[in-house]
């Protein structure tokens, strides 16, 4: 079985590359962020260097694989608000060109994220049949490139809950849980900006997981949308910097009150439809954040 991973160097298609090589993958890439491909691929994929946005160069990937992972994204809110056009061209037009390009029997998976819920309500989780109401750039592509692959056949999407965790060939430390982990170890401080608004969160491994799962219970989890998350990270992000202050010594954060969070996102979310599939997250977000802590060790000097 052939599988065609589009931003395959990124932070997750690197690491899921490992989880994938029973079949034979190509991975196509703009390498945006310089990384090393040659220390990804090592010889074990095919790869191109090829922009999404080239329609021509892409119709011979998308046309020739039985299974597409879409990942080439302009990943986050920050990031998309600092260049809309391409952030429109590559989450949701470039999905939208391939959505036309597929046949009815290949296979596509893929990530959004769930931050299309915006704004949830106080007392309840967002379930996959919750409103969508996203409040970012990032957050509309993603919403409208879903639709365009949930309306074909043979298409499953994962949005995904704010992933976290260590990843040495193509590291973040922009992701809320690695950049406070991270700022707690190197600073010791985090001003903290409306901390009661809640987030889900999810590990690197188990996002990955999820897609081989996926790909080998096909039939029961075809053309359906499921949450990805960890249910004991539905936490708020003063949660999160209080577990961080029991983690590392001399840590403090400062609550700023009257000031509010550039990023206006607040929703717990119910990951019960995938779980109730079978499917089971392995990764914790307490060893997760052990994994971060320990990493950032071993790289500090």
């Amino acid at each position: 079985m052939k599988i065609l991973i589009t931003g395959g160097l990124g932070y997750i298609g690197s690491f899921l590359l490992d989880y994938l090589s029973d079949f034979e993958i190509t991975v196509v890439d703009n390498i945006m962020f310089s990384q090393n491909y040659e220390k990804i691929i090592r010889n074990r994929f095919k790869f191109e260097n090829v922009d999404v946005n080239d329609l021509e160069k892409m119709k011979k990937h998308y046309t020739s694989n039985d299974i597409i992972i879409p990942l080439a994204a302009i990943v986050g809110a920050p990031l998309c608000d600092k260049m809309p056009e391409v952030a429109l061209n590559t989450n949701q037009k470039s999905i939208q060109a391939m959505s036309k390009i597929l046949s009815k029997e290949q296979i596509v998976i893929m990530p959004v994220s769930n931050s299309g819920y915006g704004i949830g309500e106080k007392d309840s989780f967002c379930t996959e049949e919750s409103p969508l109401n996203p409040i970012s750039i990032y957050g509309k592509t993603k919403v409208n490139a879903e639709k365009y692959i949930m309306d074909r056949d043979n298409s499953v999407s994962l949005r995904l809950a704010t992933v976290f965790g260590v990843n040495k060939k193509r590291m973040r430390n922009d992701l809320m849980v690695n950049n406070f982990t991270y700022t707690a170890f190197t600073k010791k401080k985090i001003d903290l900006f409306e901390p009661n608004f809640r987030r889900n969160f999810i590990h690197l491994s188990d996002v990955c997981e999820a897609f081989l799962y996926v790909i080998k219970n096909w039939i029961n989890m075809k053309n359906e949308i499921y949450n990805l998350g960890l249910d004991e990270a539905n936490i708020t992000k003063k949660e999160l910097c209080e577990i961080l202050k029991f983690k590392i010594k001399g840590f403090e954060y400062n609550i700023i009150k009257n000031q509010k969070d550039p990023d206006q996102r607040d929703y717990f979310v119910s990951n019960d439809k995938i779980k109730n599939k079978g499917f089971k997250t392995k990764m914790s977000l307490d060893a997760g954040i052990d994994e971060l802590i320990n990493y950032y060790k071993s790289n500090s000097s």
